[in-house]
């Protein structure tokens, strides 16, 4: 018999590859943190021997969840400014609150509660856009959690830095020093059109072809963002970095709510990716990104929370369900995004965006073990006739019992090994405090 790492054994293994796929009592092998093999639980029993073996009788297990869209830190500003538009919650509330108390201290704790509550909701990967990304990306490393961290690029200077030379300089450190970690990646990160100025964005454009690297950036969010362009610039957002040579498939657009169906065909034909956020964007009253347009243009769509201070949760079983819903509404077609399509949309397209796609967001042998098991044998889902549509539409984050990133196991039966959830929440209330006091 082979030695192996890891055995699961699973009512149901849902591999994301091939599309739609569900395997009945299938075991899935664990060795050296990667896949080594999926095949019939009785075949398993016969053919690997392994230190743990785990028998989930009543659980799906499913590629690890990608959040393609955080601001991690941020969550730490959970409902500070709730109900009010995208500009208004920025201008007069979030980035004064920003410049007040983001430091090193705060996007560290702030990252681990953000990390505390994905891995306990099934995400084993994020893409994270905010100040101190050295804070953020050691502590994804620390945690075992993988993470793609962004080289924050914004017109005007706040406690990271000060000017477009100093974030990319330091961006550049960044990168270097996480270049050859097994969780952790890289991605520029300017932050919009509308923050970020036309010399910064063409070396950004220049230095992601050179280090092959995504460009991670908010595009058409709003109609606002739009005409602002306009009177600024005299063309549309993404008419600007068309422009400027940034429409590549290293391009991931975040939001892109406003978009024109000669927009759509000329992004479809750049390779570009988009992440959609449709819980953040209803809450903001952002507008509707017109999902199935994209899908049926051969865009590939992801998932992405936003930020817990504008969501104000980061749970993508819960941003499935959503994504699912909505695009049935705003296509007027309830074939839109099926199940299936919303999973790969949390999994593989996510892992796609971000240039992943070898490593992770499906189940296949050689690739990373970064894996959820969902319990779907409680009264919420029963009965069960078809397991994707359940893990969508009946299911939640509270169903996750564990999780596994690279074959550790980060969540067990729904405790954090890797984290400290009492230090977490102690902390979490010390912020708590102190903004309390002067919001």
């Amino acid at each position: 018999m082979e030695h192996v790492d890891t055995l699961l054994h699973a009512r149901w293994l849902i591999p994301v590859e091939p599309d739609n796929a569900v395997y009945e009592h299938h075991s899935l092998a664990i060795k050296d943190g990667r896949i080594r093999a999926v095949l019939p639980t009785e075949a398993a029993r016969g053919r690997y021997r392994a230190e743990v073996e785990l028998d989930l009788a009543e659980h799906a297990l499913i590629p690890g969840l990608i959040n393609a869209h955080t601001h991690a830190a941020m969550s730490l500003f959970r409902g500070l400014a709730d109900d009010l538009p995208l500009m208004e919650w920025l201008n007069n509330h979030i980035w004064p609150a920003e410049g007040t108390w983001v430091n090193p201290e705060f996007a560290r704790d702030g990252t681990q509660l953000a990390m505390a509550e994905m891995l306990k909701g099934g995400v084993t990967c994020f893409n994270d856009m905010y100040f101190f990304p050295d804070e953020t990306a050691q502590a994804a490393a620390d945690a075992g959690m993988r993470a793609m961290v962004g080289m924050i690029l914004i017109d005007f200077p706040t406690a990271w830095a000060n000017d477009a030379e100093e974030y990319l300089r330091k961006g550049l450190e960044l990168h270097d020093r996480f270049r050859n970690h097994p969780l952790i990646a890289t991605a520029f990160a300017p932050h919009a059109p509308y923050t970020v100025s036309n010399g910064p964005l063409e070396r950004v454009r220049v230095l992601a072809e050179e280090l092959d690297v995504p460009i991670h950036m908010h595009i058409h969010e709003t109609a606002a963002e739009i005409q602002q362009e306009l009177e600024r610039h005299g063309t549309r957002p993404l008419q600007r970095l068309e422009q400027l040579g940034l429409a590549t498939p290293h391009l991931v657009g975040v939001h892109m709510t406003q978009l024109t169906d000669g927009e759509i065909a000329a992004y479809a034909l750049s390779g570009a990716h988009v992440v959609h956020c449709p819980e953040s964007n209803l809450k903001l009253a952002s507008g509707f990104c017109p999902v199935q347009k994209l899908i049926q243009a051969g865009i590939n769509v992801a998932l992405g929370t936003d930020g817990a201070a504008s969501n104000n949760d980061l749970d993508m079983c819960a941003e499935m369900r959503t994504a699912a819903l909505l695009a049935k509404a705003v296509a007027q077609d309830a074939s839109a995004v099926p199940a299936a399509q919303a999973l790969r949309m949390a999994t593989l397209n996510g892992a796609r965006a971000l240039g992943l796609e070898e490593e992770t967001g499906s189940l296949l042998p050689g690739k990373a073990a970064d894996i959820t098991a969902v319990n779907l044998g409680g009264i919420e889902t029963q009965p069960l006739y078809h397991p994707i549509s359940h893990l969508v539409y009946a299911g939640g984050r509270h169903h996750v019992s564990d999780v596994w990133v690279a074959g550790r196991h980060l969540v067990k039966d729904g405790l954090l090994t890797s984290l400290d959830e009492q230090e977490i929440l102690s902390k979490a209330r010390s912020w708590q405090q102190k903004i309390k006091k002067f919001e």
